[in-house]
Parts: C-alpha cells; sequence; structure tokens
C-alpha cells in the first residue's frame, strides 16, 4: 500500500435483484500498482468484490461492517429520503 489513506463511502438503502433493502459500502485506497477497492453489502457484512486486499484485511473490513452496521444504516437511511436534507 502506497499511503494509509482509505475512502469510505455508502449508498443510500436501495433494493436488490430479490427485493431486499442493502446498502453498498466502497473502501478505497492507492496502492503500489494503483487503486484499490473493496465492496461491501449491508445488512450481510460481507465484502462482495475486492482489487488489492488481502484476505486479513478483508476479514478486518468485514468485522468493521459488523460492528457499525447500525451506525451505517442510520445513515443511510437519511440519506435514502431527501426530505430529511432539509
Amino acid at each position: 500500500m502506497a499511503d494509509g489513506d482509505m475512502t469510505m463511502t455508502y449508498s443510500a438503502i436501495v433494493r436488490d435483484k430479490d427485493n431486499r433493502k442493502i446498502v453498498r459500502v466502497k473502501f478505497e485506497r492507492n496502492g503500489d500498482s494503483g487503486p484499490e477497492v473493496a465492496e461491501g453489502l449491508l445488512p450481510d457484512c460481507r465484502i462482495v468484490s475486492q482489487n488489492g486486499f488481502s484476505t486479513e484485511e478483508i476479514k478486518g473490513l468485514e468485522e468493521y461492517l459488523r460492528g457499525n452496521l447500525d451506525d451505517f444504516m442510520s445513515k443511510a437511511k437519511v440519506i435514502s429520503n431527501p426530505l430529511k436534507w432539509l
């Protein structure tokens, strides 16, 4: 990893192909060979795709998602409803 900075972004609550409510979470950082990305799904708290992260790092990200699930879901709920932006 080229630097220690990692960016995390998350979506509003959306529906997946099975009509379940989910939130997509993306972790991004600059690696030695370019951008490294890991994408996770809530409420499953699992990383579904990644490039450049080790198995240990993926486990750590999934633990982070589990530990902060309620907070992420609350924040995603707010951005899902534009009326709450006012």
